[in-house]
């Protein structure tokens, strides 16, 4: 029977391949269009968490499974097994040519061991990292490279790097940054904009094992299999770095609380009537929406297609005075918004409430008014 570590590692692989089929089929000479990319990606993930979900169903029945692409099934919380998968980290950079930093993140937690098995898979360098035969690479850099999101950056990481004495460098993936400090193409990475379990798991598990520093940004332990799970930061470094990054963060930060992961996720909504994303919104398949009383939304997917492609949210331009209040289940964002019309700018009071039970908005209710 086939060890944990061994499917990890065999299931990232196959993932891998999968994904580099499908790439090489869509991505010609020409490179696609925003939307032609964006559509790649969610294939890829949907195909890539089919594969992992099969894979594991057929030989680890008895495990539960938590998965970017699928709903959370909080009967994970009962189960001392449970699998955490991203069939596709990186999805932006995998639709765009000649990108190599995206990733297949294959993960097992186990109650009170925490990450026992973990694979992440680089399948443009043709590489799979797992846990315990990978170890880090060290490096004899004078300057210490810090790596971050290159759509997300810590707003701190400037001051952080002139306090290191190191450069900072963006890249996709959370797993291809992880890995690239475990071969020693850089010496950390640092995030702080907003993260979920399967985002870190798998990453965590390969670079704990080989030998790095694995924490959230203030020191404490990064903790899966939790009943929300969104994970907001992390510091993956090479240990002789670990004190020097974790007291320069601790200075550079102020102590305001962070978004609960039922804000974080309003939050996200919220922010994508502006970007247009919506690719970080967690909304159930059967996810509603009602704005003034009239049902404007009848399922996750539109609502989704609406945020990226709807042309009553081209207009928006800006969101101001954004507050949040939470109890339960519920959060409730009151806002004003922005429209530019033209030389036009129209600005409308809106209070969203959102249903969040879990990792998921179940349902959202709009009002909109005259701005006061």
């Amino acid at each position: 029977m086939t060890n944990d570590v061994e499917l990890a590692a065999d299931l990232a692989a196959r993932a891998g391949n999968l994904l580099l089929d499908l790439r090489s089929r869509e991505l010609g000479a020409t490179p696609l269009d925003k939307a032609a990319a964006k559509e790649l990606g969610r294939r890829g993930d949907k195909a890539a968490n089919t594969l992992l979900l099969e894979g594991l169903a057929a030989v680890r029945p008895g495990d539960a499974v938590l998965s970017e692409e699928s709903a959370d099934d909080r009967a994970r919380l009962d189960n001392p097994r449970v699998w955490i998968i991203d069939p596709l980290d990186g999805s932006r950079e995998y639709g765009l040519a000649g990108r190599v930093d995206w990733a297949v993140h294959v993960a097992l937690w186990e109650r009170d061991r925490g990450i026992t098995a973990a694979a992440v898979a680089q399948p443009a360098l043709g590489v799979v990292y797992v846990s315990g035969s990978t170890r880090a690479v060290a490096s004899d850099r004078l300057r210490p490279r810090i790596l971050v999101s290159d759509s997300r950056p810590p707003e701190f990481v400037d001051a952080l790097a002139e306090r290191v004495g190191g450069d900072v460098a963006p890249m996709g993936s959370a797993g291809a940054k992880a890995m690239a400090v475990v071969r020693g193409d850089a010496d950390a990475y640092v995030h702080a904009g907003g993260q979920w379990e399967w985002d870190s798991a798998a990453p965590v598990g390969v670079a704990l094992a080989a030998g790095l520093h694995c924490s959230r940004i203030d020191g404490t332990p990064l903790r899966y299999n939790e009943e929300h799970p969104y994970l907001p930061d992390l510091l993956i470094c090479r240990r002789d770095l670990a004190v020097s990054m974790l007291t320069g963060i601790a200075d550079l930060t102020d102590a305001a609380p962070q978004d609960s992961p039922r804000v974080a996720m309003a939050r996200e909504y919220i922010d994508s009537l502006v970007t247009h994303d919506a690719s970080k919104v967690r909304l159930a398949r059967h996810c509603h929406r009602y704005e003034n009383g009239k049902r404007t939304g009848d399922s996750g997917d539109e609502i989704r297609s609406m945020l990226e492609t709807g042309e009553q949210y081209r207009p928006i331009s800006g969101i101001r005075d954004l507050v949040f209040r939470e109890w339960g289940a519920d959060v409730v964002a009151r806002f004003l918004l922005d429209m530019t019309v033209g030389r036009d700018t129209i600005t409308v009071a809106i209070t969203e409430h959102f249903s969040i039970p879990s990792a998921e908005i179940d349902a959202i209710t709009a009002i909109i008014e005259p701005r006061p």
